[in-house]
């Protein structure tokens, strides 16, 4: 479910209705069902694909996206489409990633607004401080982040694979940034030094142990999966850490009867389809950008392909050899 490139487009409305029956109320799916049926006839039209990130809500991930999974996979499955147009359901610096990527297609987001507060953390400017700060150290940028900062950084990462990133350098001491919590969480799976940011994701940063302790108490066996971009008092009392992708290849495998995913309110929604049954547990912190996408502005997005999203030519080769280095890693 990591990276799914679906059948949409000949699939009857019925049928997509299926997929989402137990998050959408049938009496609610006619409201839905003609922006999905003119989304999908403009993907034709256009030659289009969404790429959906597993924070996008169920309607948009089970029933319009080609494409979906984590920051990585979409990075990675972005490089691979022979599309003319990219439609990125997530945030800014995902569609600037898959621009970056794909420089010779037209990329579109559905609401420019739909920011991330780990990417608003640090400028570039800031980077180039720290290359003043600590000579010589190299710098490992976390895929959430603009194309600024990618372009005044050594090597990007995912929460996926920060850890095989940090190692793959050979160095005893990196600069990894924005996101504290994560560069903490890797820091404890490795003899290498870590120099953080400060930067912190508003949707993973309000989880406490707390939380945890009463989905224990609420929910006797259940078995929490916590996102790394979680404070580490938090990530140290879960059963497992793991990106998106990561916690949906752990339900996969071990099939937990009772589950909680410290993360994003959808994610849960999302791998639930595949899972029905599995009871999930629902703490529910939401991203008030992943939820600026919406079906109503996708179809706009494509009947009037706006928004489209550039990247300063200035930054381009750069930005994109940080990216691509990231990809290089195995």
């Amino acid at each position: 479910m990591s990276v799914t490139e679906n059948e949409m487009a000949p699939m009857p409305l019925p049928a997509l209705y299926q997929r989402v029956r137990n998050h959408v109320p049938a009496v609610e799916w006619p409201a839905y069902a003609g922006d999905i049926a003119e989304i999908l006839r403009l993907k034709r039209e256009r030659n289009a694909v969404i790429l959906a990130h597993n924070y996008q809500t169920p309607e948009i991930f089970h029933t319009v996206a080609d494409i979906v999974g984590d920051s990585l996979a979409l990075a990675r499955e972005a490089v691979h489409t022979d599309a003319d147009v990219i439609l990125l359901a997530g945030v800014h610096f995902m569609a600037e990633t898959a621009k970056l990527l794909n420089p010779g297609k037209t990329v579109l987001i559905a609401d420019t607004r739909a920011g991330c507060s780990l990417a608003e953390s640090i400028t570039g400017a800031d980077v180039r401080l720290l290359r003043e700060r600590y000579p010589g150290v190299p710098i490992v940028t976390y895929v959430n982040s603009s194309a600024e900062v990618k372009a005044e950084s050594d090597i990007c990462c995912t929460s996926g694979n920060a850890k095989k990133v940090v190692e793959s350098l050979g160095v005893p001491k990196v600069i990894m940034l924005p996101d504290e919590y994560l560069a903490r969480n890797i820091a404890k799976q490795t003899d290498i030094e870590i120099i953080a940011w400060k930067g912190h994701c508003e949707v993973h940063e309000r989880f406490t142990p707390g939380d945890i302790a009463e989905l224990r108490n609420s929910y006797p066996g259940v078995t929490v999966l916590a996102h790394p971009e979680c404070p580490p008092e938090v990530v140290a009392v879960a059963d497992f850490t793991g990106s998106t992708a990561g916690m949906i290849d752990f339900v996969g495998k071990n099939k937990p009867a009772r589950v909680a995913l410290i993360t994003e309110c959808s994610m849960s929604d999302n791998v639930a389809v595949a899972h029905p049954g599995l009871e999930f547990v629902r703490p529910c912190n939401l991203c008030p950008h992943m939820k600026l996408t919406t079906l109503p502005k996708i179809r706009r997005a494509l009947e009037t392909m706006t928004h489209e999203v550039t990247v300063p030519p200035h930054l381009v080769d750069r930005a994109r050899a940080s990216v691509e280095r990231m990809l290089a890693v195995k």
